[in-house]
């Protein structure tokens, strides 16, 4: 019988503390000259995950995924897949292929060739390559379009097909590098799905560098962030957007309101602070991390405030007063900017449920924006 721990830890082992990692990054750094790229990284990563790295341009990502590659060496530290250290191993011997950002396809060749480039150092005869190329293509829904050629393609052809070349020698890892940032955003988030199913079936590792940090949340089982070469946080998307261990990562991943205050009280469960940014003090649940006269900061997502015209009486609330300064309509939903008696802007997001051309609240309404102490988060840094 299976129990539901069991299957949690199966589906989730990084949560098994005896499972063992496929991929381990062991303080691994990068320097170029007196620039270090990477910075004493450590990482286990699980075989069936689908791992993301995110981060702001510069930040180590896809140096990151070129030392898995093999592309290039570290400065420090070691990289082992399935127990194996790869220091020694070229990248054509590893278990491992790479998606490139800009596909590479070779233009003067088929899509049957550009896919089947891959096993020419494999010794398989004429017809089990035959048979390897239709099994991509049909794995990626390109079975009919073999003999085309990629400026017969769409872009979300030709994505599919870097994918299946990339696949075709089965590799045990997969790294992929920003790999739908040239398609539109429809066919983006449409091949967002097209990836998770791909993953599923074929039950490989991917390793994937983006800097969409949707892309990632909607893709990853788990995300590692990173600044200016350094790991900052590691979690599923919901650990890292609901508890970001930082302000750099609350205000790199997502959209955040940041008040910065002093800790003024520390009950159980709840804590006080005092900010001049709001013009009084702000409550917090928190289970007792912080001491009075910390300086922190509080930490609230846009989704998680409410937007009235009238003033909420309830306990354990915060609430603003202010103006309706911007306001973004997106259809399905509406992005405002309030600026509050102190000059503050704090941006709400609110869902448009009703069908109406009219806005509920408008230009320059003067409004109350309020918050449960449960909805935000207190960070130290």
């Amino acid at each position: 019988m299976v129990t539901t721990q069991s299957k949690a830890l199966a589906e989730r082992p990084w949560l098994d503390p005896g499972a063992t990692p496929q991929i381990v990054i062991d303080g691994v750094g990068k320097t170029f000259g007196e620039c270090t790229a990477v910075d004493n990284v450590n990482l286990a990563i699980f075989k069936g995950e689908i791992f993301a790295l995110v981060g702001a341009s510069g930040c180590g990502k896809t140096t990151l995924l070129r030392m898995l590659a093999g592309f290039a060496d570290p400065s420090s530290g070691r990289i082992c897949i399935d127990g194996v250290d790869m220091s020694a191993i070229p990248p054509h011997e590893r278990p491992v292929n790479m998606m490139f950002q800009s596909y590479a396809l070779f233009p003067h060749m088929t899509v049957e060739s550009n896919v089947g480039y891959g096993l020419r150092r494999l010794r398989l005869d004429a017809a089990a390559k035959r048979q390897r190329v239709q099994e991509a293509l049909d794995m990626v829904q390109l079975g009919a379009l073999g003999a085309r050629r990629p400026h017969q393609l769409s872009g979300g052809q030709r994505q599919r097909v870097a994918l299946a070349r990339a696949l075709i020698r089965r590799p045990k890892v997969l790294l992929l590098d920003e790999p739908l940032s040239a398609l539109d955003k429809k066919l983006r988030e449409q091949t967002q799905f097209e990836l998770m199913d791909l993953q599923q079936k074929v039950g490989i590792t991917f390793i994937v560098v983006t800097h969409d940090q949707d892309e990632a949340m909607a893709l990853a089982t788990r995300i590692a962030v990173m600044d200016r070469g350094q790991v900052v946080q590691v979690g599923t998307p919901a650990q890292i957007y609901e508890f970001p261990c930082s302000r750099f990562v609350a205000d790199f991943v997502g959209t955040t309101n940041l008040f910065e205050g002093t800790v003024s009280a520390c009950e159980p469960g709840l804590i006080t602070v005092d900010c001049a940014e709001a013009g009084g003090k702000l409550l917090v649940d928190d289970e007792g991390r912080f001491t009075v006269g910390q300086r922190v900061w509080v930490a609230l997502r846009p989704e998680k405030v409410r937007l009235g015209k009238q003033p909420v009486s309830a306990v354990r609330v915060n609430q603003l007063r202010g103006t309706v300064w911007e306001l973004g309509y997106l259809g399905n939903r509406s992005t405002y900017r309030i600026r509050t008696t102190t000059g503050k802007l704090v941006t709400v997001v609110a869902q448009n449920e009703r069908r109406t051309s009219e806005a509920a609240i408008d230009w320059s309404d003067e409004v109350f924006v309020s918050w449960s102490a449960d909805a935000a988060v207190l960070l130290q840094s």
